[in-house]
């Protein structure tokens, strides 16, 4: 498969001393971050990546029962960090990266200073005295309409995601990114994610996590960041932002940047 540095695209920019990484959420990739990285990289070193599945990635790579869960993920994320010998960094995780990141501190968590969880979901079904945002139905209907026209399925769900402007760059631009990945790839992702349920770990999860949301997010509920401030194991702290739609970082740069980076460079005591 090559080096993991070439499996996942893995890119090291500045050079201050502490590390920050950033993980990208379903259907986008590392460029999600494009409006971030540059108010980092002069005070920090910044490493990106892109996760298995993403279409800048190799689909021959891609190993449908090592991504038969979010597990599979997490390895990969730590397997990077151990390559790049990174000893602790500030985690960024986007959508499912923030339970991907959950996911490795529990198992690694020295390695992590904290945790930032933008737009975040242990679970997206609502379920008893839960509410994810989703009916089984809703989902079942989803994955049928990966299934039947990949191309009109990223069309329409594109713009519901990123909410706001139907010609916006942003919607653009997540289009773009999601009709990149090899449609088969994109239906399993979807379902593993989609289909998730993270709640019962995340008492595990003891480093420090600060969890953003967007006011208005068609993926993730407001009452999710609750959840799972209410849940984390560790210290935790909530930040909803004025912003609308599930990848805020892309479609609201002037609202959401300074915010992570006043969560980037701040202690929860300290907020």
């Amino acid at each position: 498969m090559g080096s993991i540095r070439q499996a996942h695209n893995v890119k090291v920019l500045g050079a201050g001393d502490q590390v920050i990484v950033l993980a990208h959420g379903f259907g986008t990739d590392q460029s999600v971050w494009k409006h971030l990285v540059p108010h980092l990289v002069d005070e920090f070193k910044v490493i990106v990546y892109d996760n298995m599945g993403a279409g800048t990635t190799n689909p021959d790579y891609f190993d449908f029962n090592r991504y038969s869960g979010l597990e599979g993920y997490a390895y990969d994320l730590l397997a990077i960090l151990e390559d790049l010998q990174v000893e602790s960094c500030i985690f960024v995780g986007h959508s499912v990266s923030a339970m991907i990141g959950v996911i490795a501190s529990i198992s690694r968590p020295e390695l992590f200073l904290k945790l930032i969880l933008l737009a975040g979901s242990p679970r997206y079904l609502n379920d008893v005295d839960y509410y994810g945002g989703f009916e089984q139905d809703d989902l079942d209907q989803l994955f049928q309409a990966i299934q039947s026209n990949y191309k009109s399925w990223c069309a329409g769900f594109a713009p519901l995601i990123v909410g706001g402007d139907m010609e916006s760059v942003a919607v653009q631009e997540f289009s773009r990114t999601l009709f990149n990945m090899r449609p088969d790839i994109a239906l399993s992702v979807a379902q593993i994610i989609f289909q998730s349920d993270m709640r019962s770990i995340l008492h595990m999860a003891t480093v420090p996590c600060h969890i953003l949301q967007s006011t208005k997010d068609l993926a993730v509920p407001v009452a999710v960041s609750e959840y799972l401030n209410q849940h984390l194991g560790g210290e935790s702290i909530v930040e909803i932002m004025p912003s609308d739609g599930h990848l805020p970082q892309l479609s609201s740069p002037d609202i959401v940047i300074p915010v992570l980076l006043r969560h980037i460079r701040c202690d929860i005591t300290r907020q």
